[in-house]
C-alpha cells in the first residue's frame, strides 16, 4: 500500500495527525515537487527525497514468542485433560515446529506438534494444520506415550521422535540416533518440570484370558491358568 500525503503552508497540525495514519513499519520520505508542494510518502517514485522517519522494526524473536503464546489457551486445555504439564507441551511444540502451525517435516510431520498421518489418524485429527486439533491430538499421542513407558519421560520424548516400536527394539532405551538423542535434549532443555509423570490411578490393561481343559474332560475359560499345565492364553 502506497501512503502519500501533501503539506502547504499553515496545515501543521493536520501533517501530525495525518502522520500517525502511517503503518508503524513503514519508512516516511520527504521532498518537493515541482510545484513547490511539501509531500510525504512511504515511496517516493525515485524523487529526490530525504528520509524523516525510520520504520520500528519488530524484532523477529518477539514476534515468534507472541506467536507462541497465542496457543496458551489451547495448551492449558489440553494439558488438564490430559493431565501433562502445560509447559512440557510447550517444550514440544517449540522444539517440534517452532511454534508454526503450517510446518511440515521432510518425513510428512504436520503442524505445530508435528504429527505424521499416521499418528493424526489415530489421534482422529481430521486437520493437522488446525491449531486445536493438532495440540489436542499431539497432547493425547504424548499421553498414552507416558503411560506405554509408565510414565518415563525421557522414553516417552524418545518415542514421540523415533517411534515406541524403535525404543522397544533397543531394549526400552533411548535409541543411539543422534537426532533423537538431540531432540530429547532440546526438549529438556526448554522444558524445566519433573521427568517422571505418575498418573493417578492404574492404567487400565487387558486381562488375560485362559482356556484349561480339566482332568474330567471340562472346558474352562477363566483369567487364572489354575497352574495347569497346558493352559492356552487368549
Amino acid at each position: 500500500m502506497v501512503l502519500f500525503f501533501i503539506m502547504k503552508k499553515g496545515i501543521i497540525i493536520a501533517l501530525l495527525l495525518i502522520w500517525i495514519a502511517f503503518p508503524a513499519e513503514a519508512d516516511i520520505y520527504k521532498y518537493t515537487d515541482e510545484n513547490g508542494v511539501v509531500c510525504y510518502t512511504d515511496t517516493p517514485y525515485g524523487k529526490k527525497s530525504r528520509l524523516v522517519m525510520k520504520a520500528k522494526k519488530t524484532d523477529h524473536a518477539q514476534k515468534r514468542l507472541t506467536r507462541s503464546t497465542d496457543y496458551n489457551s489451547l495448551i492449558r486445555q489440553a494439558a488438564s485433560k490430559y493431565n501433562i504439564e502445560p509447559d512440557l507441551i510447550k517444550a514440544v511444540i517449540k522444539t517440534e515446529s517452532n511454534g508454526n502451525h503450517r510446518a511440515v517435516s521432510k518425513k510428512g510431520a504436520m503442524g505445530l506438534m508435528q504429527l505424521m498421518p499416521t499418528t493424526a489418524n489415530d489421534m482422529r485429527v481430521n486437520n493437522p494444520y488446525n491449531p486445536e486439533e493438532n495440540i489436542e491430538g499431539g497432547t493425547k499421542y504424548l499421553r498414552l506415550l507416558l503411560e506405554k513407558f509408565n510414565g518415563d519421560l525421557t522414553l516417552a520424548l524418545a518415542a514421540y521422535n523415533a517411534g515406541p516400536k524403535t525404543v522397544e527394539k533397543y531394549g526400552w532405551n533411548v535409541p543411539p540416533y543422534s537426532e533423537t538423542k538431540n531432540y530429547v535434549k532440546k526438549v529438556f532443555s526448554l522444558y524445566k518440570g519433573k521427568r517422571r509423570y505418575d498418573f493417578t490411578g492404574p492404567v487400565a490393561k487387558e486381562t488375560p484370558v485362559y482356556k484349561v481343559t480339566l482332568e474330567d474332560g471340562t472346558v474352562l475359560f477363566t483369567n487364572s491358568p489354575l497352574l495347569k499345565p497346558g493352559s492356552v492364553r487368549f
